[in-house]
């Protein structure tokens, strides 16, 4: 017999506007009749629109269906059919929450429906909201917790903002879907996780929190969106192979440049959001009841900070590929311009300047990559790499390394200087999982809230950042190389082996989440520790948008 159909993921919301939501949900099969019933008395339907996923694979990496380590279904990359159906929900009324459900009907005429969720256009002016901030899911051990206990602290949430790093390998599908590890991405913002965490033989499974089934969510592009050159041998390999279009069009010419250089294809086919003339899905400016939130494509390429000779690294090349210029990594290059001058630059001008930004009652900017940190990941500079190559008196090369100018550090150089100027609240980004918070000498917040497991540590203490000896630039072993202290918790910080208040949250065991209370202007963050099920979340800092 046939077994029923199911829905690959459970519909999520998409794109409010005035009087309309987009519904999106996917399927492993075409099937027709994807409707989306909703309203008073569940008595309106919408038709969706249905397209395919053109680059969601499965590799010898995926944890999938039966395959429970490397290589046992998959010796390579396999393209795996996914389809997308989305509807367009209109004639709401704004503030009013109507329910609905989505159906989708397989080629045998089987069909399969949704639960029941809720649904409502974007909020007027005014209306308190509550939003979750959150970053760096990866698929991480503690996603699923840090969801589940969203839901159970704070009830329903009326957004979602999402700094960048959705999964580990943005082509993977199962990473999005199904890995059967429990904690895939729409499983863990949906309610439907089955993430398993075993302390001292204890073990507690987390669902995660039924969240963007009834919220909207904007999301920003981090360097694990990103999927470099293509036909690697894994999906893995791929996504380590980008290097700069400009090499690409010296190796490859201009012919297929996007499969030879990076893309984010399908981080674009699987979301609907708010497009930029300029920079399409890739950054962008939405108005959201009382916030205008500016969206930036702020990331670059993460290299291993390993000086070792077989180390394709941030600060050198492998030695081995000294004369074999297609394998070179080309440093932590960046994908996409955001100096003075650049087009993303220009029209972050041009937005600042917009009447509906300045206008607004709170203004907040979302990027990927950290102003100011205590995490390893803002060294080096946000700068475009200097190759510098050495050779001997034969012309051999004896080595291939980059420098990054501090002075010429984009993010600060360029763009916070013009954040400021327009009165710029909060900045809130990812990238270095962790938490930690700054505010500049003229009150704008700086907030990273990316603890969901596998943190770095923070560069604090005797925790040292990897960085270079020798080379043309001082690069900062602790701290924020930019000179701003970090901000201590204000309710309830964690204490370090003296007793002293930490500044920052970075562990393996304990995880974060922060809501922005628009009603109250507030942004507080909460932890809760995993090694403790039974323990109660802890809300340990507080701050004020003003």
């Amino acid at each position: 017999m046939t077994s029923p159909p199911q829905l690959l993921s459970d519909p999520f919301l998409q794109l409010p506007a005035e009087t309309s939501v987009r519904v999106v949900w996917f399927t492993e099969f075409a099937g027709f009749g994807h409707i989306v019933t909703y309203g008073k008395n569940l008595a309106q339907t919408a038709l969706a629109k249905t397209s395919k996923l053109t680059r969601t694979r499965e590799d010898q990496e995926s944890r999938v269906g039966n395959q429970t380590e490397d290589g046992q279904v998959y010796q390579n990359p396999v393209l795996r059919d996914i389809w997308r159906h989305e509807a367009e929900i209109t004639g709401l009324t704004p503030d009013t929450r109507v329910s609905y459900y989505v159906t989708s009907v397989r080629e045998d005429d089987a069909s399969v429906r949704s639960n029941l969720f809720t649904l409502a256009p974007k909020p007027s002016p005014g209306k308190p909201m509550k939003i979750l901030l959150t970053s760096d899911h990866q698929i991480k051990p503690m996603v699923a917790a840090n969801l589940q206990k969203v839901v159970e602290t704070v009830g329903r949430v009326d957004a979602v903002w999402f700094a960048g790093d959705l999964v580990n390998i943005g082509d993977r599908a199962s990473e999005w879907f199904d890995d059967h590890r429990g904690g895939a991405f729409f499983p863990c913002l949906q309610g439907r996780a089955n993430y398993e965490m075993n302390n001292n033989g204890v073990k507690t499974i987390y669902t995660g929190g039924e969240i963007i089934q009834h919220a909207p969510m904007f999301t920003c592009v981090g360097n694990h969106e990103i999927m470099g050159r293509t036909n690697r041998g894994s999906i893995n390999d791929e996504f380590d192979a980008t290097i700069p279009r400009a090499v690409a069009l010296k190796l490859y010419e201009e012919e297929f440049l996007k499969e030879n250089s990076f893309n984010t294809d399908t981080y674009e086919e699987i979301f609907t959001l708010p497009e930029s003339k300029e920079g399409a899905k890739t950054y962008y400016a939405v108005s959201f009841g009382d916030v205008r939130l500016v969206v930036l494509y702020a990331t670059n390429m993460w290299r291993s900070p390993n000086l070792d000779p077989q180390a394709r690294g941030r600060y050198r090349e492998r030695e081995k590929d000294f004369n074999t210029p297609e394998n070179w990594g080309y440093g932590q290059h960046i994908y996409e311009p955001i100096a003075k001058g650049s087009t993303q630059y220009n029209w972050l001008v041009q937005e600042l300047n917009n009447p509906e930004f300045q206008q607004a009652k709170y203004k907040v900017v979302m990027l990927h990559h950290p102003p100011h940190t205590l995490g390893g990941n803002i060294v080096p500079a946000y700068t475009d790499p200097v190759q510098v190559i050495e050779r001997d008196a034969d012309g051999n090369i004896k080595a291939i390394r980059y420098e990054y100018p501090k002075h010429a550090d984009y993010i600060i150089r360029d763009v916070i200087p013009l954040l400021e100027t327009a009165g710029v609240q909060l900045v809130f980004y990812g990238h270095s999982h962790l938490w930690n918070r700054f505010v500049s000498p003229s009150g704008m917040h700086f907030l990273e809230t990316s603890n969901v497991g596998n943190s770095y540590g923070a560069a604090w203490g005797n925790n040292k950042r990897e960085v270079p000896v020798g080379y043309q630039e001082d690069y900062a072993e602790l701290g924020d190389p930019y000179g701003l202290g970090s901000v201590v918790p204000t309710i309830t910080p964690m204490l370090d082996e003296d007793g002293k208040p930490m500044p920052y949250i970075a562990s393996n065991d304990i995880t974060v989440f922060s809501i922005f209370d628009t009603g109250t202007g507030t942004v507080n963050s909460y932890r809760f520790d995993t090694r403790n099920p039974d323990s109660q979340v802890i809300k340990f800092d507080e701050f004020q948008l003003k």
